[in-house]
């Protein structure tokens, strides 16, 4: 049988015009971010609007190239392509050059490169791979703890990168592992370790520490009380005063200083609009300074006079608000939703448990990175250095991203042809 190609009418045409239609805006935010009118020419490439887009052209070149493959490539070479991306990060720990606090960056002559961006993928592929193979349920706890393996692993790398934001991204991975199994517990379990952390550093933990007493307490008034349930439920208590014994030492002795401060500003216990709350603060009033319709193109005044640092990665989506207001900052957020849903809507339609698995691994992490850069222009999440798929500026950010999201379109026109030739 012969690898079929995907024809033009297989190929899911909406999630390929939203991509162009982000990559396009997204060059356009950049020029807007950075205009110089010394430098007006949008091809000058001195310029990090004229780089986009030679970043732009190489992307969309590799991409259409990963529409031409056939899509069982994907599936025989997901293991060589997550090593390829581990050893990566590896060398990046020994080769590596630091950039803004980070040495995750490998520096080859001129040209710089960010190994954690392409590890994404290549993590999103060796799941889907081992979670997609014949017979293998969820529930069976060897599958639990290799798919923990493969996650925590390029995670731990890029720890110790000092690429926290990065890391973090690696977290979207559970929603995928819920789809596929995880029971929900593991969720609520999350969500509380996040809601008692972010307690911890605002509350004496000694409070804490007698309020799950309490809880623990009336919870064995409401339950059969057998040894089994009495050991379940003060076992938990105490690992949870242990938690939020730590919150503090490890608030102190492993985040860095910038870290520390960010989070310090967000929960308000610090007011620094000169330091740590400085990028925060301007984001806010430039996409306040919007209004409805937005400044219009190239009028965005905090952008101009670059009172926003780092306006054209972290910070692009300043860009949007005050040069298209809320009514632009809600449309995008639409159209980004609707490419979302689209994934997951192609992704629930796959005839393979490895195309579903990969569609929802590109799901999570555009949508982990949709939120939180979001989140952190509008000061509702600590700034931690993710960008903006699509639209922020990084060669290596947009080359990811569109692999990642290109070999999902080729495995969907893949189910497109299968379904043609089932009745032909």
């Amino acid at each position: 049988m012969t690898p079929q190609q995907p024809k033009s009418s297989s190929i899911d045409w909406l999630t390929l015009v939203i991509y162009f239609v982000f990559v396009t805006a997204g060059l356009f935010c950049i020029y807007a971010s950075v205009y110089k009118e010394t430098h007006p020419d949008i091809f000058d490439t001195t310029q990090n609007y004229g780089r986009q887009l030679v970043w732009i052209g190489i992307s969309v070149f590799i991409g259409l190239l990963i529409l031409l493959v056939d899509e069982k490539f994907f599936y025989a070479f997901a293991y060589p392509i997550y090593g390829i991306t581990i050893l990566m990060l590896i060398a990046v720990l020994i080769l590596g050059t630091t950039v803004k606090g980070s040495s995750s960056w490998i520096e080859i002559g001129g040209f710089r490169m960010q190994p954690a961006e392409f590890a994404k993928f290549g993590t999103a592929l060796a799941l889907a791979k081992f979670l997609g193979g014949y017979n293998v349920k969820f529930s069976d706890k060897k599958i639990q703890y290799v798919s923990a393996f493969l996650l925590l692993l390029p995670m731990a790398i890029i720890l110790l990168q000092n690429e926290t934001g990065s890391a973090l991204v690696f977290a979207s991975f559970i929603f995928v592992l819920y789809r596929e199994g995880l029971p929900g517990y593991f969720l609520f379990i999350g969500f509380m370790v996040a809601v008692f952390a972010v307690l911890a550093l605002l509350v004496p933990p000694i409070y804490l520490i007698i309020a799950i007493a309490v809880m623990a307490g009336l919870f064995m008034l409401v339950i059969r009380r057998n040894k089994r349930n009495i050991l379940i439920v003060w076992s938990v208590a105490l690992l949870m005063m242990g938690f939020v014994s730590s919150v503090d030492y490890a608030f102190e002795n492993i985040l860095q200083p910038h870290q520390r401060s960010r989070i310090n500003v967000l929960l308000g216990k610090e007011v620094d609009l000169k330091g740590a709350g400085y990028n925060v603060q301007q984001s806010k009033i430039a996409i306040g300074s919007g209004g409805l319709w937005g400044k219009g193109f190239l009028e965005g005044t905090q952008n101009k006079f670059r009172f926003v640092p780092e306006q054209s990665t972290d910070f692009i989506f300043c860009t949007i608000g005050e040069e298209y207001g809320f009514v632009g900052s809600v449309s995008f957020i639409a159209i980004y939703l609707l490419l979302l849903w689209r994934i997951l809507y192609l992704a629930e339609r796959q005839r393979y448990k490895f195309n579903r698995i990969y569609g929802y691994c590109v799901a999570g992490i555009l949508f982990f990175h949709f939120a939180i850069n979001i989140g952190m222009t509008l000061g509702l999440v600590p700034v931690i250095g993710i960008p903006l798929p699509f639209f922020s500026y990084g060669g290596s950010a947009l080359l990811s991203f569109t692999v990642l999201l290109f070999i999902f379109i080729r495995l969907d026109s893949n189910r497109l042809n299968e379904l043609r030739g089932a009745f032909e």
